[in-house]
């Protein structure tokens, strides 16, 4: 029971770390409650990619594909307070309109959000719109499946990266300082995958196999572009992978339903 109630700890913070999902009960907090937490992320995407694909089923039902969709991004948002969002355009106003590390770091701790970062998240919306309008269209069920796969898949590729680069800018002040520069973790990488097997249970089919190979390319060449730009990652870069990874696992699905 001990170690239950300890897990649970660890789920509740990677919950509220994430998601604005209230959590009936007072929890301790510890930098290493949180590093220990760590292995539920990709649950937590799980969980937000679950209520996201009830949301889409029932709006579909009352109105159509493309208003559910619409609803499904207004509730996701509202569920992580535009955690990873946030993160996303902060990554593209700070590498669009910075030059250099410093410069770079400075515009990405600015809390304002400037053209690149409005023009990015609006094509990054569109691209998802459309992208799981495309598979809804050819069959709704197959899709409310990818997206909880995709909301998985994607947290757990964002959370490789605390383990393959270098955490970056003022540890003191930012969002991540209890996941930097952690040492490689197996069983925590381990019961973070667990939660991506069980969700492509859902839907076995091999070919998204290539899906989860383009989205993790994608963090491939972001982390090497944010290595060659500033030297590692930062809690903003996490939250650009994650977005960017989703993304690419619904284009991905698109590519090989159609071509495999």
């Amino acid at each position: 029971m001990k170690i239950l109630k300890k897990e649970l700890i660890y789920f509740a913070t990677a919950l509220m770390f994430f998601t604005r999902i209230p959590v009936p009960f007072t929890i301790p907090y510890s930098g290493e409650i949180m590093n220990k937490s760590q292995k539920y992320f990709a649950w937590v995407g799980m969980l937000v990619g679950l209520i996201n694909t009830v949301v889409l089923y029932f709006s579909a039902q009352l109105f159509n594909l493309e208003i559910g969709i619409v609803l499904m991004m207004i509730i996701s948002v509202l569920l992580t307070g535009a955690f990873h969002e946030d993160g996303f355009t902060d990554m593209c106003d700070s590498f669009g309109g910075g030059y250099g590390k410093e410069k770079i770091l400075t515009i990405m701790k600015d809390s304002r959000v400037g053209a690149y970062g409005t023009i990015g998240i609006i094509l990054l919306f569109a691209l998802k719109f459309f992208s799981i309008q495309t598979l809804g269209t050819a069959d709704l069920g197959k899709t409310l499946a990818i997206i909880i796969l995709a909301h998985t898949t994607s947290r757990f590729i964002s959370g490789t990266m605390i383990y393959t680069h270098q955490y970056v800018t003022d540890i003191d002040v930012s969002k991540s300082k209890p996941l930097a520069n952690k040492p490689l973790d197996g069983v925590a990488l381990a019961v973070g995958f667990l939660s991506v097997l069980i969700s492509f249970a859902l839907i076995p089919d091999w070919r998204l196999v290539f899906a989860f190979a383009l989205a993790y390319t994608g963090k491939i060449y972001m982390g090497w572009y944010f290595k060659k730009h500033i030297g590692g990652y930062t809690g903003d870069c996490l939250g650009a992978v994650q977005q960017v990874c989703e993304v690419l696992f619904y284009l991905g699905t698109i590519i090989a339903w159609k071509f495999i």
